[in-house]
């Protein structure tokens, strides 16, 4: 599996220590966020009205400059990028918080993966978030976390979740109504399942 990881420009966050990637491309602000965390990127992405450094001064990387005006946010810009380069893991990172609106596109640039065939995932701090289409995933026991999934798609159907303090079997979910929010491990792993749909599982933390 080749991973992408993918530098957004919201709240800045560390990286996992294990977190294995073969390719970064930075997004904007994001660019500022990989020299923080000495990463340099394969491709720098994005309309530039947010980072900090002067991208015309930049040498050796790739820059690639859109308009302000324009239909992709720049973590969609490489999404799309990553997925026509035939890369099937995309790891976003620093890609919550800062502006609502943008986390809310990243988690639908998640979505736009997922239905292109990538496997994605998403880090920030102890939270993560991932995409789940056909079939079923375990995800080990954490401390002071919450477990949710949501549909991102009109429907999920066939989930079916095991290990939890709330467990279903063979449910329908949609995307107008959060049934499987705030759940939490009763075993070692909660495994979730389903037929058809994307998911989007959430490990969050408590307040």
């Amino acid at each position: 599996m080749n991973t992408c990881l993918i530098i957004s420009g919201g709240e800045f966050a560390p990286l996992p220590l294990d977190l294995k990637y073969d390719y970064v491309i930075a997004c904007d602000h994001g660019y500022d966020y990989a020299i923080r965390l000495g990463i340099t990127p394969d491709l720098i992405i994005g309309d530039f009205d947010s980072c900090d450094t002067d991208v015309k001064s930049i040498k050796g990387i790739p820059v690639e400059t859109f308009p302000v005006a324009k239909d992709d946010t720049d973590t969609m810009l490489a999404v799309k990028r990553a997925i026509s380069q035939g890369l099937s893991h995309i790891v976003l990172v620093c890609a919550l918080g800062a502006r609502f609106d943008h986390t809310m596109a990243n988690i639908q640039s998640m979505a736009y993966a997922a239905s292109h065939g990538c496997k994605c995932e998403l880090y920030a701090g102890d939270e993560y978030f991932c995409t789940l289409t056909k079939g079923s995933a375990n995800f080990p026991a954490k401390e002071n976390l919450s477990f949710s999934v949501f549909s991102l798609t009109d429907s999920c159907t066939g989930v079916s979740i095991s290990g939890a303090e709330y467990e279903c079997g063979d449910v329908t979910l949609t995307n107008t109504f959060p049934l499987g929010v705030s759940n939490k491990w009763k075993e070692d792993a909660i495994t979730v399942s389903l037929t058809e749909g994307i998911l989007l599982i959430v490990e969050s933390r408590y307040r």
